[in-house]
């Protein structure tokens, strides 16, 4: 099982890749939980242990906050995903990677794993309530692997010369 550092920094180097920038924190909390969810829905098995809380913008990893720089992890001991996890987190950061922070954080906020980790705290507070695991697994059952695999491959194949 990989950690969440692990992951956060292989999306942070993904998305410095594709889009030439540094990617904001927010954003990668977002993209670092749908890895998390998307490991989930192809896997069956959570991508890394570290856990997430409920905060008003949507998910948030601890252990990433606390490591985050625009350098990327600060942390001492930086590891290589598998090529299974690699290529999850690299899928989740070319299919949502180009959406605004903000709207990241609306398409949490439809997330079953993030209402549930909400209830009773006031809207605009920040909670510190744990995502559940199992809530995470429901939000998987919505995602359908292979459109997003397909929708790769689509744009390349659109954008072929013909033979």
């Amino acid at each position: 099982m990989e950690r969440a550092i692990d992951v956060a920094q292989c999306i942070f180097t993904e998305y410095q890749k594709i889009s030439g920038k540094v990617i904001d924190e927010m954003k990668l909390h977002k993209l670092l939980y749908l890895s998390q969810r998307e490991s989930l829905a192809i896997t069956q098995k959570p991508m890394f242990a570290d856990e997430f809380e409920g905060w008003k913008y949507g998910p948030v990893c601890r252990e990433v906050r606390n490591c985050y720089t625009e350098d990327g992890m600060f942390a001492d001991d930086i590891k290589e995903l598998s090529n299974e996890n690699h290529y999850i987190a690299k899928n989740v950061t070319l299919q949502y990677g180009a959406y605004e922070s903000w709207k990241l954080s609306e398409l949490s906020h439809k997330e079953i794993s993030w209402i549930n980790s909400r209830k009773g705290i006031p809207e605009g507070k920040n909670g510190n309530r744990v995502l559940k695991l199992e809530d995470i697994r429901k939000d998987a059952e919505k995602v359908r692997p292979y459109d997003s695999i397909w929708d790769m491959y689509y744009d390349e194949f659109d954008n072929a010369e013909d033979v």
